[in-house]
């Protein structure tokens, strides 16, 4: 090979794997040891759940996390940085179309995504959205996807017929106040805090509109190589993050409190609290299957897959189905009620009134708290930062 090609390669493969500082494997041996990737946010619970609870070595395996940013994740994973996850469906999607070998296996939560119109707008349907601005936290993220994918349903040119404006997550209510935009596509905990403070009103609702009610936002997916060359690790793996999904709608308050007094994420535990009581983490496999087929028909309407894609196709090459993971398995499972784990409807009331009525417009930790799935890098982060394992980052933190 001509020297000069040669350093070309070795570049290119350095600058593949710069997301993360884990080396990756074309062909991974068979073992009873997993990684698991994880970003730090809050619909991530039942990745700290399974770690805290045990629920990774009650299936004979010995867990180790590696913690990614937003920019390396999907690459990340296809590389072999880490083996397996839960994320975004449609973050994935479009990847996967084009070529990305990653696979989802089961479905951990719903109801993490809306569309909302400032209050003091004459906004009250999908169609008075035509023509308006809409505030994102990213092109190109689920807030972003998901809101295309209602446009699309409802014959409004996402390309054409809306203006999109960029702003960080904990920054959009206050360009609602501003004027500066008419609307907001968002995920939790925003969506509530901003009804909570009387900022907007939903005009679209993954966790209560047709059909986007009945899927899933967030599945479990795992690198395609590694779940070929380990299928009862990673059968294994998947039952230990949905039954993480199970004890977190179980106990959500417990929940919440244990990845904030665990440092997975920067929140408070009442902010955690509030996201998690929101979504549903009633974990499925045929449901999460039947999600692919929905999200990709939408997605293709909404002009985010190829015009030629087969939408059924794309989601039965993505979707496998692993021995010992069944909606059966799921209905037997049975996990522990913990004690005042739970969160009455007046508790979460009282918790909005109270996150409602704080000053953290100008906080400074506003937005490294409001850090959710809706941005290709979180906020107040360092989108080249290497993916590290959990112990290494508790090394680093002790010195």
């Amino acid at each position: 090979m001509n020297k000069h090609l040669f350093a070309v390669v070795l570049i290119l493969a350095a600058l593949a794997l710069g997301g993360c500082n884990k080396s990756s494997s074309s062909r991974p041996a068979a073992s009873n040891k997993v990684r698991v990737g994880y970003i730090g946010i809050t619909c991530e619970a039942p990745i700290y759940t399974a770690v805290e609870k045990g629920f990774f070595k009650e299936e004979g395996l010995e867990v180790e996390l590696v913690k990614c940013n937003w920019a390396a994740y999907k690459d990340a994973l296809a590389l072999g940085s880490f083996d397996i996850t839960h994320h975004l469906v449609m973050l994935f999607l479009k990847p996967i179309e084009q070529g990305l070998d990653v696979r989802f296996l089961a479905g951990i939560h719903r109801g993490c995504l809306r569309v909302q119109a400032g209050v003091k707008t004459n906004i009250h349907t999908i169609e008075d959205l035509k023509g308006k601005r809409i505030g994102v936290p990213g092109m190109g993220t689920p807030p972003f996807v998901f809101a295309n994918r209602v446009f699309g349903t409802h014959g409004i040119d996402a390309g054409k017929d809306i203006t999109w404006k960029v702003y960080p997550a904990g920054e959009l209510g206050l360009a609602i106040d501003k004027g500066e935009i008419d609307a907001v596509a968002d995920s939790e905990p925003i969506g509530s805090l901003l009804i909570a403070e009387g900022k907007v009103r939903n005009i679209a609702d993954q966790i209560m509109d047709e059909p986007y009610n009945q899927e899933y936002c967030c599945e479990v997916v795992a690198n395609g190589k590694w779940v070929d060359a380990n299928p009862k690790a990673a059968a294994a793996a998947t039952r230990a993050l949905l039954k993480g999904a199970k004890w977190v709608e179980t106990n959500p308050k417990a929940a919440a409190i244990l990845a904030v007094e665990k440092k997975y994420l920067a929140s408070t535990p009442e902010l955690n609290t509030v996201a998690l009581a929101r979504l549903r983490y009633i974990p499925s496999v045929h449901l999460a299957e039947e999600s692919l087929h929905t999200a990709g028909r939408e997605m293709k309407v909404a002009k985010m897959l190829a015009p030629e894609t087969d939408t059924d196709a794309l989601a039965e090459r993505a979707f496998m189905h692993l021995d010992g993971v069944t909606d059966e398995w799921i209905k037997n499972l049975a996990v522990e009620t913990v004690a005042g784990g739970q969160l009455s409807k007046a508790e979460d009331a009282r918790l909005l009134a109270s996150l409602a009525g704080k000053d953290m417009e100008s906080s400074c930790c506003r937005r490294k708290m409001f850090d959710q799935p809706d941005q290709e890098a979180p906020n107040l982060a360092d989108p080249d930062a290497p993916c590290l394992s959990r112990k290494l980052v508790a090394d680093q933190a002790n010195h």
